[in-house]
């Protein structure tokens, strides 16, 4: 039998199943958005699969343009957002669906007049690398060397801080 997690202030402290409302969970922030993980420390992490919410400015990139092992998935809740894959520009609507196979290129900005909200799945295989992409580097969501460092290719961005759900979400 699989025991139910123990949550404070909405977020999971040991492992097992919860509910959780994600208003109520940790977010945190950063000039590239709001960003909910659902997750824990310690025995509390998904270690197969990653699943969070993402809330961008305009113009805001969710990530560095980067490619990883394992596959992922997204979905636009609400607004708009630039997809920049394999080097491609594609728009992408409320309700738009990204399916992205292993070793795929990628990220997603914030577009339009008003913050995005995107769903992200992807499986937890590996470690992602960061290619050099022009369209990537034109909207600042792109390195400008390629790396397999995190910290070198997030380096412009400060770091995330705690802070509840984002206003209207």
């Amino acid at each position: 039998m699989v025991p139910e997690a123990r949550l404070e202030d909405g977020v999971p402290q040991t492992e097992g199943w919860f509910v959780v409302n994600a208003r109520e969970t940790r977010w945190v922030h950063n000039e590239m958005g709001h960003y909910c993980g659902f997750e824990g420390k310690g025995g509390a992490s998904f270690p197969s699969l990653g699943i969070n919410l993402n809330v961008l400015p305009p113009g805001a990139p969710m990530a560095m343009y980067h490619e990883e092992p394992g596959q992922e998935a997204f979905l636009v809740l609400r607004g708009e957002c630039l997809l920049i894959v394999e080097g491609q520009e594609r728009l992408l609507r409320e309700w738009d669906f990204f399916h992205c196979p292993s070793r795929t290129k990628h990220v997603i900005i914030g577009a339009g007049e008003e913050p995005s909200l995107v769903l992200a799945v992807g499986a937890r295989e590996g470690r992602a690398s960061y290619p050099v992409d022009e369209a990537a580097v034109r909207y600042g969501a792109g390195v400008e060397t390629a790396t397999s460092e995190p910290r070198e290719a997030y380096a412009g961005f400060s770091e995330l801080e705690p802070g509840p759900a984002p206003p209207g979400f």
